[in-house]
């Protein structure tokens, strides 16, 4: 199973747009990433999940207008900034399709250092940045990193 993690795209400050949309760059960015998943198309996903926040929501529905996905983009809980990355390692034992989330940090930090170091590290393992994509590979039990893709080196 490929686990794909996705930190929004830059988002407007809460100052200038409480909603926090995605900013001009955070636009660009995203449809960078985008074009290059158009033309080298990862394998089909059962589904992309957001966590409903606009930043998420709209980087979750660039990244599904070039991917196939068999049960669309849709939000779902447990991706909230601050939330417990165990739903998410209780739901992933259960799973063996492909699939995307599309959150925040620190919550997708925590997530892959837990599942990487089978618990042992907190968070810290990945560098993550706005619009990147990084790649986890589930091997029986054991998770490995496989690719990471972020805006600057497209």
């Amino acid at each position: 199973m490929r686990l794909y993690l996705v930190q929004h795209a830059e988002a407007k400050r809460e100052e200038e747009d409480p909603a926090r949309p995605l900013s001009e760059r955070g636009w660009a960015d995203i449809r960078k990433v985008a074009a290059f998943l158009q033309a080298h198309p990862l394998p089909p996903l059962r589904a992309i999940y957001h966590s409903g926040k606009t930043r998420a929501a709209q980087t979750a529905e660039v990244l599904a207008g070039v991917l196939e996905s068999r049960e669309g983009c849709h939000a779902t809980d447990g991706l909230d900034p601050l939330a417990d990355p165990g739903l998410w390692i209780e739901r992933l034992r259960e799973m063996s399709e492909d699939i995307m989330l599309v959150g925040h940090l620190p919550h997708l930090d925590r997530l892959s250092a837990r599942l990487l170091s089978a618990g042992a590290i907190a968070e810290g393992l990945i560098a993550f940045r706005m619009g990147g994509i990084v790649c986890l590979h589930r091997e029986e039990t054991i998770w490995r990193l496989r690719w990471m893709l972020i805006p600057e080196i497209l």
